[in-house]
């Protein structure tokens, strides 16, 4: 849940919004509705004792916070990197002259 929303929205927001911090703030926002959604899937899927837990009792889910840390990260990076190219597309359109 959390990887489609990084990819659906990350680079585009970063490529259609001006605002460096409005296009974080947007992605973040975005991405922390779809990590509790996601994570209280998972909860409510191991305590209803399904057949392939995501999440052992008495264990800490360290792994599951380093994934999903290792992509909010990508997701940033994917939004800093829409961000440079519209910029980039921007200036050569002003250099070049043609719309």
């Amino acid at each position: 849940m959390i990887a489609v929303v990084t990819v659906l929205l990350a680079l585009p927001a970063g490529y259609l919004m001006r605002s460096r911090l409005a296009a974080m703030t947007t992605y973040a926002v975005a991405y922390l509705w779809a990590f509790a959604f996601q994570t209280l899937y998972l909860l409510l899927d191991s305590f209803g004792g399904g057949s392939h837990p995501a999440f052992e009792a008495g264990e800490f889910p360290w792994q599951y916070g380093v994934v999903t840390l290792g992509i909010l990260g990508v997701g940033f990076g994917l939004v800093e990197a829409g961000h440079r190219l519209a910029r980039r597309r921007h200036t050569v359109v002003a250099v070049s002259g043609r719309p």
